[in-house]
């Protein structure tokens, strides 16, 4: 985790790669890409296949006249074609990028498979892509919305110590490339929201369950959006023994759990700060 992401400097936007690709996910993919070109299935082609997927690839995708492909008098430079890829690849837009894994894993005359769409998931999984690769598409799992709502949290409780370095501390387990800590994540937001209805009622020590009640009667709060929360609050407390010792038969915690839990708790942050005007 960097300095700008730990002091929440760098825009949550950022942090989960929405219109960007950082250069170690760049790598990641190359990577991927590489490898499964040496090993890559064709259909009813024969043994120089990855020539003649170069070929489809720079007509095709790269949309570049066939007589400037490189060649030598042996035929297609498999070196110089790899380095001509690299070289586009290095350039292109993250939404370029995407376009090619679209390309490779959509055309049916040649099928980059399911090992190569589980290494690239996997891949963006772990570099904290907003996509994932769904039924041979590439997706968006994390909207604008989304993204929004954490933002606003976290500018909004800027001056709310005991608030933000929850919510702060959430995120950073969340996308933490490295060593993802999924579990203690949601931990973290919804404390962000004990704390947080703890400063509304002017109770530190008040758990969230009792906190919630003052301000259904204090302020309002629709009884439907204090039952949800209390049942969230349940679940942080019994589900994968997230806030209690983790038992051996426990589910596993993914960071779509923890996607989730981040969202809704800073979007009730900013919901009950918008309904208060604090």
């Amino acid at each position: 985790m960097r300095f700008s992401q730990r002091i929440g400097k760098k825009p949550v936007k950022n942090i989960f790669q929405v219109e960007n690709i950082d250069d170690d996910l760049k790598t990641r993919l190359w990577n991927i890409f590489y490898s499964a070109l040496e090993n890559i299935e064709f259909k009813d082609i024969g043994s120089s296949s990855r020539k003649w997927f170069y070929n489809a690839l720079w007509k095709d995708f790269l949309n570049l006249p066939l007589n400037e492909i490189p060649k030598t008098r042996f035929g297609l430079d498999d070196h110089l074609l790899k380095k001509f890829i690299k070289s586009w690849f290095d350039k292109a837009e993250w939404h370029e990028l995407y376009d090619f894994i679209e390309y490779l894993v959509q055309t049916d005359n040649y099928k980059f498979g399911s090992l190569f769409v589980e290494s690239i998931n996997d891949a963006l999984r772990l570099e904290v892509s907003a996509y994932r690769i769904v039924n041979n598409n590439i997706v968006q799992i994390n909207s604008e919305q989304e993204i929004e709502e954490v933002s606003n949290a976290i500018v909004l409780t800027d001056k709310m110590s005991s608030v933000n370095i929850h919510l702060k501390t959430a995120l950073n387990m969340l996308s933490d490339r490295k060593t993802p800590d999924y579990r203690n994540s949601i931990k973290e937001s919804i404390s962000a929201v004990e704390a947080y209805c703890r400063i509304l009622i002017g109770g530190e020590k008040a758990t969230l369950g009792k906190a919630l009640a003052i301000v259904e009667k204090k302020y309002g709060l629709h009884g439907s959006l204090k039952t949800a929360f209390n049942a969230l609050y349940g679940y942080t407390s019994d589900a994968g023994g997230i806030r209690h010792a983790i038992l051996e038969d426990d589910v596993e915690i993914k960071f779509e759990d923890a996607k989730f839990m981040m969202v809704s708790c800073s979007s009730f942050i900013n919901y009950l700060s918008s309904k208060l005007a604090l």
